[in-house]
């Protein structure tokens, strides 16, 4: 955020009372992306998620924190790391938390951060690792769910291809859990991202309606993996689909005949981590 307005004095402590205030009118506006973008910031909720973001390395340009909160020992030594930090606190009432993060009941603490983004150039998977390719993702919460489970099962990170809902959105954020804090995310377009996968040496498996091989029989042991996902309504386009070396099914049942793309995406990271843990068993033994 830009000048005073957004932030204050580096290191400045304010209260807050008014909704008027312009900083807490910018801090607002970061519900927006096109403000998020032109600012390159982000907000996230709760005390947790905050002190592991700063733990992690995040750079922080704002805390914000109720009233209610004043003495809390955790929340005054994140404030002294924001102020060390060169950003600014700002204590409020439950009217202006409220307005910020546009819930009823809101968290005690909110931290606004500068956003970050991996680099598609740099990642260069080696064996063992997964990464996660999204076509097209527009579902907040599906990306947000996705980014939790990458980071529940060791996932190297998710990499946005084409027009994607966005990362640092705040629904996005909330479906993380804080996991946008300890996975990679990257966005490429199409092109680029077909580009990047020539050079590519591991195994790009996709799901697709019309995969003949069932997710299980794969052996993903010993290579890196890139899992390609498909959009939640149109899945993988065709230049995607052919740049697949497995096009996977994940059988079904009963008469749905799809998944939810964060339960697939779900399913199929759990079952290349499994193959990861047989290669670690097997090495042990």
């Amino acid at each position: 955020m830009t000048g005073q307005r957004a932030g204050g004095a580096p290191g400045q402590v304010k209260e807050v009372t008014s909704l008027a205030n312009p900083i807490v009118k910018d801090i607002k506006a970061l519900s927006l992306k096109k403000f998020r973008d032109e600012q390159h910031a982000f907000m996230a909720e709760g005390l947790k998620l905050v002190i592991d973001a700063l733990d992690l390395g995040w750079s922080i340009k704002t805390l914000v924190f109720a009233k209610n909160a004043r003495g809390n020992a955790a929340v005054e030594r994140v404030a002294a790391r924001t102020v060390a930090a060169g950003g600014t606190v700002l204590e409020v009432t439950d009217k202006v938390l409220t307005a910020i993060t546009r819930r009823d009941n809101p968290q005690a603490v909110v931290g606004i951060f500068v956003q970050r983004l991996a680099q598609l150039k740099d990642i260069r998977p080696a064996a063992g690792d997964v990464w996660v390719a999204l076509d097209r993702v527009r579902d907040p919460g599906n990306l947000g769910t996705v980014i939790r489970t990458a980071d529940a099962v060791g996932a190297k990170g998710v990499i946005l291809i084409g027009d994607t809902t966005d990362p640092f959105s705040l629904e996005t954020v909330r479906a993380t859990m804080g996991s946008i804090f300890a996975v990679p995310v990257a966005k490429a377009s199409q092109d680029a991202f077909l580009a990047w996968r020539k050079s590519f040496q591991g195994i790009v498996a996709g799901t697709h309606l019309k995969g003949a091989v069932d997710y299980r029989s794969v052996d993903f042991r010993g290579k890196p993996v890139v899992l390609l996902m498909g959009n939640e309504q149109q899945g993988l386009t065709d230049e995607l689909a052919t740049a697949c070396d497995r096009l996977l099914r994940i059988p079904q049942a009963g008469r749905a005949d799809s998944l939810n793309l964060a339960v697939a995406t779900g399913v199929m990271l759990f079952e290349v981590r499994r193959h990861a843990l047989t290669l670690d068993d097997e090495a042990h033994s």
